[in-house]
């Protein structure tokens, strides 16, 4: 029965990838990496000195999102905010090296969200960010709704949203809201990586895909990492927020899912984990995209549990391929409870 579940998913993502067609909304955000070694201490400061070896810009936030679906083969675009500066220029040209269609961003005078990690060995050490996380809103907010709107509004041209909120100013509670209710109109699912405490600023989305400690933020008493309570604590936050479904994804126990009636807490592989950065997206894109493809919910989550283990496993942020995912499809450390 496991080898013909295995064998869906793998048909599928051979096969049907190309026709999901995905938009992304939120946080559009550049990451930048220096690798090198540590060898002594700073004669100035007592800091480590690190001999910079090599450097790496990928796609971060909102837009790693739209990494991961791009590389899984799905038709995607992304709307958002971009500054007028050389990192704006940076992630619009990595957008376009990926097939991306950028052409709903919104320039604004002020800078790209950018995050520089510098990386000793596998350990990072130290992190700058460059952001103006004020919410955006009035005519800026307006252009990017309408935007969306053109986008959600042509036949077949998007099958599923996904909201990326990192709480840098894209994802105001009006914002989230007209969007939500316009892709309900369309039937578009709209699924959420939510972010804070305000969660009513979701209310009406499809799916919300939050981690253990996101699941904590919005309860009065924290709970701890068990199949049980985490089901409960679902079941009160989707009613409480009137969400759909919620996939809680729990670290190295895997996540789980509670869609209506549907539940199964889906485990991990016992591996080890260099970084978790980035596997939220991975989690988002691949659920979303097997939504998008029809997919059963609980089909999806263990699709997106199989990649989020692929992920964890690299150092930085990481976007899973379509040939990756396909791999480890036999791999038979993944169960269901």
């Amino acid at each position: 029965m496991k080898q013909a579940f295995n064998d869906n998913l793998k048909d599928f993502i051979a096969n049907k990838t190309g026709g999901c067609k995905i938009l992304v909304v939120g946080d559009v955000m550049l990451d930048k990496y220096y690798y090198g070694e540590v060898t002594r201490i700073s004669p100035e400061a007592p800091v480590p000195i690190t001999h910079v070896l090599e450097t790496k810009e990928t796609l971060g936030g909102a837009a790693n999102v739209a990494h991961n679906l791009a590389l899984l083969g799905c038709q995607t675009s992304i709307a958002g905010f971009v500054g007028d500066d050389y990192h704006g220029e940076t992630l619009v040209e990595k957008l376009l090296a990926r097939d991306i269609d950028y052409f709903d961003l919104v320039h604004l005078q002020q800078p790209t969200t950018t995050k520089i990690r510098i990386i000793g060995g596998h350990q990072q050490m130290l992190r700058l960010d460059f952001e103006d996380a004020t919410p955006i809103v009035g005519d800026d907010a307006n252009n990017l709704l309408e935007n969306i709107q053109n986008r959600v509004s042509s036949l077949r041209s998007v099958d599923s949203v996904i909201i990326s909120d990192y709480g840098k100013g894209t994802c105001t509670e009006e914002t989230c809201q007209k969007i939500i209710k316009m892709c309900r109109k369309k039937n578009i699912p709209v699924v959420v990586d939510p972010k804070g405490s305000q969660w009513s600023k979701y209310s009406g989305a499809s799916f919300i895909t939050p981690n253990l400690k996101e699941l904590n933020d919005v309860l009065t008493n924290p709970i701890k990492n068990t199949d049980k309570e985490v089901e409960l604590a679902a079941r009160y936050v989707t009613k409480k927020f009137n969400i759909g479904s919620i996939i809680v994804t729990r670290s190295d126990r895997g996540l789980t899912i509670v869609d209506g009636d549907k539940v199964s807490h889906i485990k991990a592989k016992a591996q080890e984990v260099f970084d978790v950065s980035g596997a939220g997206d991975t989690v988002i894109a691949v659920f979303t995209m097997a939504i998008a493809g029809k997919m059963d919910s609980i089909a999806a989550a263990y699709l997106a549990n199989l990649a989020a283990g692929i992920v964890v496993a690299k150092v930085g942020t990481y976007a899973v391929s379509r040939e990756e995912l396909f791999n480890r499809l036999n791999d038979e450390g993944l169960t269901f409870d």
